[in-house]
């Protein structure tokens, strides 16, 4: 970590202090012990860069958008030892504590108490601990063209109360950046903490040395996007076994979700979800709606974009028989996606039973169920809602494997069905 000393003539100088060891004498930073019920005996996330001793964390807050800090500090326009000042910022709604909190195996990925830093470590706060939550919750009106859509052909109707006039729905939405335990993480996914670490240092350039050096901090604040919660019905009755409860998980595709590419189901795919949700919302229930950022299966929209054009130009078309293999050839996997850290905010927000989950992915309802989490019934999109050139997509994913009521195309049929060339 960077820190400035004024020399005699008061100017800053630049020297450079790292991290990766820590002070031989003199204060340690607070333990963290992961799975503590009590929040005080479990531990602060402190990923602070103004007060080395505090650290008790390898990386720091806000995941990719540390490197846009790191530019408005370069520039002059934001303080290198700015605080934050967290007045009025508490949660709208409140979240918890439910019994997964205080377990180590069903949370590893995201802190539960994220969101309530600012109440439950009021006292280090103003002791002078930087410690800033990485979960916040907050009331919101969304709305989406198709809901309007939904309306007139009578799949949604306005109730005043969780859909108004005019297609806005009434939301309560967390945002959650992710926080890491390494050892839970390595668990998850079977392999040994210390081939995670240096995965983890490789991968990144060594971007971050106590990945290696400092086997004592065991939580990482990766550089990555977070995830979006956006709950119909009242938060509190997710928990409720006396209540329905219909969940998506929906990965990010930004040139669907938002500018509607008709390539591939994944806007249709979302706006069914939240039809889901609002029905069960409406009829008593709770509807659930997790929004990761995993943009092209978390291969990047580059790969994507790469992939598109060789589907597109490859001999014979887009055509539904060769759709993972490109893919395969140009990221040199099908999916990076590892579904296994997802059930994490199902857990935090007290998710025991799903009653419809909207989803097709076997990825995803393995990941869930295996974590505990009990599915009654998955929803597939309907045929109606699927795009022309996602016709692709869909029979191809039938065909791999992905759940549906309808039919699976033998290869035969597999090879009959294309999409657009990359000049329509």
């Amino acid at each position: 970590m960077a820190s400035e000393k004024n020399g005699s003539n008061g100017s800053k100088s630049k020297h450079i202090v790292l991290t990766s060891h820590p002070a031989r004498f003199g204060p340690k930073p607070i333990a963290i012990h992961w799975g503590k019920a009590d929040p005080i005996q479990r531990g602060p996330i402190i990923g602070t860069l103004s007060n080395a001793s505090h650290r008790n964390v390898i990386g720091t807050h806000s995941g990719s958008y540390g490197v846009y800090r790191a530019l408005a500090v370069a520039s002059g326009q934001l303080q290198s030892d700015h605080r934050a000042d967290l007045t009025n910022t508490s949660p709208a709604e409140h979240i918890g504590p439910h019994p997964s909190w205080s377990d180590p195996n069903k949370i590893v990925s995201l802190d539960p108490f994220g969101a309530l830093v600012g109440e439950v470590y009021l006292s280090l706060y103003e002791k002078g601990y930087d410690i800033r939550p990485t979960i916040a919750i907050t009331k919101a009106h969304i709305n989406m063209p198709e809901l309007g859509e939904a309306i007139a052909k009578g799949r949604l109707e306005v109730d005043g109360k969780f859909m108004k006039d005019g297609g806005d729905l009434v939301v309560t939405k967390a945002a959650i950046e992710p926080v890491w335990y390494l050892p839970g993480i390595a668990q998850r996914l079977g392999v040994s903490e210390s081939d995670l670490r240096r995965a983890l240092f490789e991968q990144t350039g060594g971007m971050f040395p106590e990945l290696v050096t400092r086997p004592d901090l065991h939580v990482f604040l990766p550089p990555i996007g977070g995830s979006t919660v956006y709950i119909f019905g009242d938060p509190a009755d997710i928990a409720d076994p006396n209540k329905s409860l219909a969940v998506r998980v929906h990965d990010e595709c930004n040139g669907s979700d938002v500018f509607g590419s008709d390539i591939c189901t994944c806007r249709p795919y979302l706006v069914h979800g939240i039809e889901e949700c609002v029905r069960m919302a409406q009829s008593g229930g709770v509807g659930i709606i997790v929004y990761l950022r995993k943009e092209g299966r978390a291969l990047g929209e580059v790969t994507k974009f790469l992939v598109y054009n060789a589907r597109k130009r490859q001999e014979g078309g887009d055509r539904a028989n060769a759709y993972f293999t490109r893919t395969e050839c140009v990221a040199g996997v099908q999916d990076m996606r590892f579904q296994e850290l997802m059930p994490d905010i199902l857990h935090w927000l007290g998710v025991t039973r799903i009653d419809r989950l909207v989803s097709m992915s076997n990825m995803k309802y393995n990941a869930i169920t295996q974590s505990g989490i009990e599915v009654i019934e998955r929803v597939p999109i309907p045929e109606d809602l699927i795009p022309a050139d996602a016709q692709v997509e869909i029979e191809a994913k039938k065909a791999a494997g992905y759940y549906t009521d309808g039919v699976v195309l033998t290869e035969v049929d597999l090879a009959t069905v294309k999409g657009r060339t990359l000049a329509e």
